[in-house]
This record gives C-alpha cells, structure tokens and sequence, in this order.
C-alpha cells in the first residue's frame, strides 16, 4: 500500500523563476499573429475594392456604349438636317429663291453688296418695307395708349 502525505503536512513555498525565453516566444508569436491577420485583413480590402472598381468600371462602359450610340444618333440627324433636299425645302419655307445664273461668277471674284443685290426673302422685304413707312400703314391698335 502507499503511504499517504498527511493533508496538514505543510509543504514549503516554492518559488517559480520567470522563463524570459518563453516570454519572448510568446511576443514572438504574438506579433507574427498580429502582422499575418492584418495581411488578411489588407488582401481582403483590397480584393473587395477591386471588385468595387470592377462594378464601376463596367457602369462606365455601359455609359460610355449608350453616349457613342446617342452620339451617332445626333450625326444622323445633324447630316439628315443638313442633306441639300432639306435646306432647300427650308430654303424655300423662308421664300428664298434658287440662284439666277447672273448671280454666279465663273471666276470664283468675291462680290462686294454694291455690285449685286443680296437675295432676300420676301418676308424679310415686306418687314423692311413697312420700317420705312411703303407697304400697308400700320394697323390702329386700341388697346395701346396714343
């Protein structure tokens, strides 16, 4: 059989040294936890802002697609407005007249207002015409104060 301490079987203090070996490994292993979390946590902020970017970038192109194509639209239009059939249409809208042959230089000399007459509108010659009091007299208005 064994024998057995008493339980009032006073033991002597024992007095544990400090391992400062252990501590050292213990900051060791403390600060290389420390630097690989925050590595982590860096790449996983950096993997959620690419694809943050990403998502931009394509918002973009899709802007980008939608203004080339509406900007395509505006030149079809602008060169539909400008096709010579139209102006002339427009041309005539405004009473203006196509070119007399007289009117055309063949030497290509620029005409100065003195040596031909401008082609005007007829509208633009009837308003010119009442300013300076020649076509109809101006209509009496009753509601405007004399």
């Amino acid at each position: 059989m064994v024998r057995r301490v008493p339980s009032k079987h006073q033991n002597s203090p024992i007095a544990r040294e400090l391992d400062r070996d252990a501590l050292l490994r213990l900051a060791l292993l403390l600060v290389c936890g420390l630097v690989i979390a925050g590595g982590f946590l860096y790449a996983g902020r950096q993997h959620f802002a690419a694809l943050k970017y990403g998502y931009e970038t394509e918002n973009l192109r899709k802007i980008r697609d939608e203004l080339a194509q509406e900007r395509r639209r505006f030149l079809l239009e602008r060169e539909e407005a400008m096709s010579p059939a139209r102006v002339e249409r427009a041309a005539r809208q405004l009473g203006l007249q196509p070119m007399q042959s007289s009117q055309i230089d063949p030497l290509g000399r620029p005409t100065t207002a003195e040596d031909k007459p401008a082609a005007v509108p007829q509208k633009v010659r009837s308003k010119s015409r009442d300013r300076i009091g020649l076509a109809r007299p101006a209509k009496a208005d009753s509601n405007k104060p004399i």
